[in-house]
């Protein structure tokens, strides 16, 4: 992740916090200037550690460890995902973690995944509320969720990935049919 880089100076040089009396010791200020060298990335690490925390501003390399810490794996091969997309995913990952399980949430994670596509959702339970006692329930006895992806050519997409994301963000007793048909800008 993070190494060494050659000649990059310490933001706090160990030689400036010592009083004047040692500054004319030559063993000493090289001892201090291999430490300051050895430390320079740590101390810089931890002065940015806020922007290396935001998913717009991290380096690549930072952004994948921060994409595994909220829950948000790149879709397809690694690298195959265009930097300002993984950005977005990881920005909008608690947002969407939030919703999981939801008829949202599972719309806003296939439009991430599809780029854009509008999912068609039915589902078949629901909630009621009622004063009277021996209201219907509503909904279908057996829990299910249709998924319909108006894709543009069907053909192209992994229909795998796409099951496997439904089965993620749907509850584990659910069960799902996807539908890819033509008609859509995916």
């Amino acid at each position: 992740m993070r190494s060494d880089v050659p000649g990059l100076p310490s933001p706090h040089p160990l030689i400036d916090l010592l009083p004047a009396v040692y500054l004319e010791h030559d063993f000493l200020a090289r001892f201090l200037a291999a430490l300051d060298e050895v430390l320079a990335p740590v101390l810089l690490n931890i002065d940015n550690l806020p922007a290396h925390l935001d998913p717009r501003h991290a380096p690549e390399d930072f952004l994948e460890w921060l994409a595994g810490w909220v829950a948000a794996p790149p879709p397809g091969e690694p690298g195959a995902v265009p930097v300002e997309r993984r950005r977005a995913e990881v920005r909008g990952a608690v947002a969407r973690h939030r919703a999981r399980g939801t008829v949202a949430g599972l719309a806003e994670a296939l439009r991430v995944e599809t780029g854009g596509v509008e999912p068609l959702i039915t589902e078949s339970g629901g909630t009621v509320w009622s004063a009277t006692p021996g209201t219907p329930l509503p909904g279908g006895g057996r829990p299910w969720v249709t998924v319909r992806l108006p894709m543009a050519d069907p053909g192209r997409v992994r229909r795998t990935r796409i099951e496997e994301l439904i089965r993620g963000e749907i509850p584990a007793h659910v069960g799902f049919t996807l539908e890819l048909s033509p008609g859509g800008a995916g």
